[in-house]
C-alpha cells in the first residue's frame, strides 16, 4: 500500500468529540488547497433523515466537512443500525468486522485522495472481532495519531493510557487536541497544564464548549458553523 498523507482521530473515549475535531481538521485541509477525503472503518448507529434515508451522524458530519451530499460517496464500510459497541452488534446481526474488509474500502479511498482524515470508533482499542482491533488498523495504515482528549473527570489518566498504547505500537502522535465538553470542569486549565507536562507530542488546542446554536441535536450531524467554530480553536500539526 502506498504511504498517504493525513491523520488517524482516536479519542479518549466516546462521545469526546472525535466528529467534531475530524471535521473541523477537514475544513482547515480543504482551506489549504488538500484533496482530502474522509473515512470511518465502522458506525453504530443511524438515523431516518426527511427524504427516508438511513444515515449514520458521524459519516454525515464528514460529508458535509468534504462538500459531499447526504449518502454521497461511500466513507465506511460497515455502517450498523444499533448504536452499541461495533462488534457486538455485528455479531448480533452475524455479521463480522473484518480488517481486511477495512484495509481494503482504505486503499480505494486512498486512490481518490492526496490526504485522509480518519475517525475512529469509541475509544483506540474498540475491538472489531474477537481477534482484532482499531489498534490494528492503525497499525497497518500508519498514519500520524492525533488525541481527542474529553475534557472531564479521569481525563488525565485516559489520555496517558492511550499514549501508552501508540507507544507499544509504534505509532507517531502528530499531537492532542483538549476539547471541553463542560463549563464548569473544576480545574480545566490546571488539568491541561498537567496533560501538556506529560505528553510528548504536540498540544494542537482547546476546543471551548460550543455556543448553544451550533451545538449539534440528537442524531444530526454537527453544522457548518461548529465545525468552523472548533476549527478557530485548533491548529494542523506542524503549523
Amino acid at each position: 500500500m502506498n504511504k498517504s498523507s493525513g491523520y488517524f482521530i482516536t479519542g479518549t473515549d466516546t462521545e469526546v468529540g472525535k466528529t467534531l475535531v475530524s471535521g473541523a481538521l477537514i475544513l482547515k485541509l480543504r482551506e489549504q488547497g488538500k484533496k482530502v477525503l474522509g473515512f470511518k472503518p465502522v458506525v453504530a448507529g443511524t438515523y431516518q433523515s426527511n427524504d427516508g434515508q438511513l444515515l449514520n451522524e458521524d459519516l454525515e458530519t464528514l460529508r458535509l466537512a468534504l462538500g459531499l451530499t447526504p449518502g454521497q460517496f461511500s466513507l465506511c464500510p460497515y455502517v450498523l443500525d444499533t448504536p452499541a459497541a461495533p462488534h457486538l452488534v455485528a455479531h448480533s446481526k452475524g455479521i463480522r468486522l473484518e480488517l481486511d474488509a477495512l484495509m481494503r474500502e482504505y486503499s480505494e479511498i486512498q486512490k481518490q485522495s492526496e490526504w485522509i482524515v480518519v475517525e475512529g470508533a469509541g475509544g483506540f482499542l474498540t475491538p472489531l472481532n474477537d481477534q482484532e482491533d482499531l489498534g490494528d488498523f492503525a497499525e497497518q495504515i500508519d498514519l500520524p495519531m492525533i488525541l481527542v482528549v474529553g475534557m472531564k473527570l479521569g481525563c488525565i489518566n485516559h489520555a496517558l493510557l492511550s499514549m501508552e498504547a501508540f507507544k507499544t505500537r509504534d505509532l507517531k502522535v502528530a499531537g492532542w487536541i483538549a476539547n471541553a465538553l463542560s463549563p464548569e470542569m473544576h480545574l480545566l486549565t490546571e488539568n491541561i497544564e498537567t496533560l501538556r507536562s506529560k505528553i510528548n507530542a504536540p498540544f494542537l488546542g482547546l476546543i471551548p464548549q460550543l455556543p448553544p446554536a451550533i451545538k449539534k441535536p440528537d442524531n444530526s450531524p454537527y453544522c457548518i458553523e461548529a465545525l468552523s467554530f472548533a476549527a478557530q480553536h485548533i491548529q494542523l500539526p506542524n503549523e
